[in-house]
């Protein structure tokens, strides 16, 4: 395996795998007409393009609230005249966390209660490890981790004295792996499913669900200069790897952002919803590549590993 297989990847599912998705789908759909459909308040950070744009326009085709949180609310006034009360435009900087506390109190207010928390907001930092400056990386940080940290503990004290609530939160597919140049940003998505998980079983007894949200790769506006930082600091010696990534990087096949809607409603209307839910094909043959290649490795040092107990 490469370092470069995520760009060229073109796995299908097989025939087996099929059928498998298409048995857990019946079941999903079975839950979710046991439990019950009923409109849900929204609570999520980073809508003012990409995922959390998407995801926050369908939610409110569907009938639901929704609180969408953005630096730049303009990028919202359009939903909020189609949609009226049913939207709360708030600007907020999820690293600012009175004014996510603020927000917080604002929408509880508005709405009377929180039944989704979806952590979006974030970006990707570009650059070898030898590139990137610590201000670059604790910024990045700063959004990715701290400015989730500041919604979680802001929005979990209404869930728990509700009884309930479900906490998503958008990590990627390389909350499981790590490429070149994007080294630092998916350290940031290890943290965010290491706080994720170790969340879901702390609140499973107040009622509360946890699922972290793990998207490949997909036509967003991701590698936009509003969803992604460049490394200033420019090393020669890697121009030959980042001109491979490039080259590769083109013609990574995307899937259609418009498509992962339903995926999320699935999830958040389950009766049971999943601690991670990868969206798009590919995805997860990969990461099972990735984790075989990891238990193998284990395995061959097992004697000495244990030799130092």
């Amino acid at each position: 395996m490469t370092i470069f297989e995520l760009a060229t990847i073109k796995s299908k599912m097989t025939t087996d795998r099929k059928t498998e998705s298409m048995n857990l789908c019946t079941v999903i759909l079975k839950d979710i007409i046991m439990t019950g459909k009923k409109e849900k308040v929204w609570f999520i950070t980073g809508t003012s393009r990409g995922f959390g744009r998407i995801w926050t326009e369908a939610a409110l085709q569907r009938g639901d609230k929704v609180v969408a949180t953005a630096r730049n609310i303009d990028t919202l006034i359009d939903l909020k005249d189609k949609y009226g009360g049913q939207i709360l435009p708030l600007k907020v900087d999820v690293t600012k966390r009175e004014e996510v506390q603020k927000a917080v109190q604002e929408a509880f207010d508005y709405f009377g209660r929180l039944d989704v928390v979806l952590n979006n907001a974030g970006y990707s930092l570009i650059g070898t490890i030898e590139e990137c400056t610590p201000d670059e990386v604790r910024a990045m940080y700063e959004t990715n981790i701290i400015g989730s940290m500041n919604v979680l503990q802001s929005t979990i004290p209404i869930l728990r004295k509700q009884g309930y609530g479900h906490i998503l939160g958008t990590s990627s597919a390389v909350g499981h792996y790590s490429l070149p140049l994007i080294g630092y940003y998916s350290s940031s998505k290890w943290a965010f499913e290491a706080i994720y998980e170790s969340l879901q079983k702390e609140v499973e007894a107040f009622g509360i669900h946890v699922t972290i949200i793990e998207p490949g790769a997909y036509a967003t506006e991701f590698g936009s200069k509003n969803s992604l930082r460049i490394a200033s600091k420019k090393i020669e010696a890697y121009d030959s790897l980042k001109d491979t990534i490039s080259v590769n990087m083109k013609t990574m096949k995307r899937g259609n952002p418009n498509n992962t809607s339903d995926a999320i409603f699935a999830v958040v209307d389950a009766k049971y919803p999943p601690l991670r839910l990868l969206l798009g094909e590919g995805n997860l043959p990969y990461i099972e590549k990735v984790y075989q290649q990891r238990l193998k490795i284990w395995k061959t040092w097992e004697s000495i590993s244990e030799s130092a107990q």
